[in-house]
């Protein structure tokens, strides 16, 4: 028999693997519209290439939330649905997309370029 506790995680867990496809479609969306923004030449730009970097791997290309504040709204809701599709991945975010290891690997050299100027 299970415990109250224990019922109500596996409820939430049920609701949470129902949400799944939607979170999953809203994400997907979201990280096409990101990936032109991260590829352009701006402060936002830069932003966004080393957030989706930062998913790609966090310990080696951290990235200070604080930075978010630094995107107009609609760009800041689509890195939130892009972190929500992360949040319990199915597929590492660069495989979502065609060419993605070429492109994080430019994400990579911003990062770079954004490190040595800034620590």
């Amino acid at each position: 028999m299970l415990s109250p506790s224990t019922k109500r995680i596996l409820a939430v867990l049920d609701e949470e693997e129902a949400q799944r496809p939607a979170i999953r479609a809203a994400g997907l969306a979201a990280l096409v519209r990101l990936l032109p923004v991260a590829q352009r030449d701006s402060g936002q730009s830069g932003v966004v290439a080393r957030f989706l970097l930062s998913l790609y791997n966090g310990t080696a290309y951290p990235f200070p939330l604080t930075d978010l504040r630094k995107l107009d709204t609609a760009l800041y809701q689509d890195c939130i649905a892009v972190l929500h599709l992360d949040n319990r991945p199915e597929h590492e975010v660069h495989t979502y997309v065609v060419n993605g290891d070429a492109i994080w690997d430019g994400f990579k050299k911003v990062w770079r370029a954004w490190h040595a100027q800034y620590n």
